[in-house]
């Protein structure tokens, strides 16, 4: 957008023969110099360029008191005391009110030359007011994403100056004897608005913050989950983006005494541009004894390109392909595929949202290895999961 606002200013500026143009804001006190062209390496006002005006000063709103076409304005006061004109000898002067949607003054909208021009007419201030309305879009448009990216950076902000997401534990039990294997750490935001914990880390990668919340889900999910590791050698998994394992800040977040009961879940949702960084990144965690799993296999295309270039461990059916399986010959034979594909290479498969009983017993018959889901039990706190595995 503000390429197209650039190439407006520089295409109209010599189209008038002007020397200089320029958008200005009126913000609070200031009168700041948005995007500017010159026909010259030395401008008259700079990007950024601003001075502060007094209330009654008669130039705080310099189109609404002086003429909008100006031949000759080395004679006005009023012009001559403007930021634009206050360095340099200036002739001739455009400029037209660029006015919001609201009615409220954003600012002008001007082109000045060094010297007289009597060629200066109300056709040339009518092109302007043309140009004016579409720039006048582009600053609205501007402005409501800006607005939109403080409102989203201030929303993930709070949550983690709050300290991070909530975590709960979802089981994950062994299909051969019930035995509970492990959990899978979920986050939860109370914060407004109310939402899946996917859009908050979808929001928050957009905005440049992915890493950082994405951090302070997992240290929360393990600082909550070491008492456990005191009495239980379970497995711990971890929901984590490509992003944030190539940005090293895995290394010191995992002990030794548990990497090797930690397992990083890598959606199959992330575009990964570079696998051969990935690899590289998750070389020295799996060094450590941390194991790899790919997560919602069946729930989009990217599963096989996934699984092929980063060697998982586990392999984690979709609730996509896990529902209704015991009654869909098609999601049975996508899955009895899966499993001996990772029989191939040593891996296990664990099917995520179990929501029956025949289900699951079609799951352990496929010969699936663990299950999670609804059916064996919803996500917990650390003192529900306590109670739940004295009850296995």
């Amino acid at each position: 957008m503000r390429h197209d606002v650039d190439e407006t200013l520089s295409s109209l500026r010599r189209h008038l023969g002007m020397d200089v143009a320029f958008v200005s804001n009126v913000v609070g006190e200031p009168w700041i110099a948005g995007p500017v062209d010159a026909g010259s390496p030395v401008a008259l006002v700079q990007t950024g360029d601003g001075v502060l005006l007094d209330d009654d000063d008669p130039v705080r709103v310099p189109d609404r008191t002086l003429p909008q076409a100006g031949r000759d304005t080395t004679g006005v006061t009023e012009a001559v005391a403007l930021p634009s004109m206050s360095e340099g000898v200036v002739g001739s002067r455009l400029s037209v009110p660029l006015v919001l949607s609201d009615g409220s003054l954003y600012g002008t909208f001007c082109y000045v030359g060094h010297r007289q021009d009597g060629s200066v007419a109300n056709r040339d201030l009518d092109t302007l007011r043309v140009v004016a309305d579409l720039m006048i879009r582009h600053v609205e448009a501007e402005d409501a994403e800006r607005r939109l990216l403080l409102s989203k950076t201030a929303r993930i902000r709070a949550v983690l100056d709050a300290g991070g997401p909530d975590i709960l534990f979802q089981p994950v039990v062994l299909l051969a004897d019930g035995r509970v294997a492990g959990v899978e750490a979920l986050a939860r935001f109370a914060a407004e608005p109310k939402r899946t914990p996917d859009l908050w880390f979808a929001e928050a990668a957009e905005i440049g913050l992915g890493v950082e919340l994405e951090l302070a889900a997992l240290q929360n999910a393990i600082a909550l989950w070491k008492p456990i590791w005191q009495h239980h050698r379970l497995q711990l998994g971890l929901n984590c983006s490509a992003q944030t394992v190539v940005s090293g800040a895995l290394d010191d977040l995992f002990d030794d005494d548990f990497a090797d009961r930690i397992v990083l879940e890598l959606t199959e949702h992330e575009l990964v541009e570079d696998y051969g960084e990935l690899e590289r990144a998750l070389a020295p965690l799996r060094a450590r004894g941390v194991k790899v799993a790919i997560d919602d296999v069946g729930s989009g295309y990217a599963s096989m390109r996934h699984i092929l270039f980063t060697k998982p461990d586990i392999i984690k059916l979709d609730i996509s392909l896990t529902h209704d399986i015991d009654t869909d010959l098609m999601r049975r034979s996508l899955a009895a595929a899966i499993v001996q594909f990772a029989e191939g290479f040593a891996g296990r498969v664990v099917a995520e949202g179990v929501e029956r009983g025949g289900e699951l017993e079609t799951l352990r018959r496929l010969g699936v290895q663990a299950a999670q889901g609804y059916h064996i039990a919803r996500p917990l706190s650390v003192a529900e999961f306590r109670r739940f595995l004295a009850s296995r």
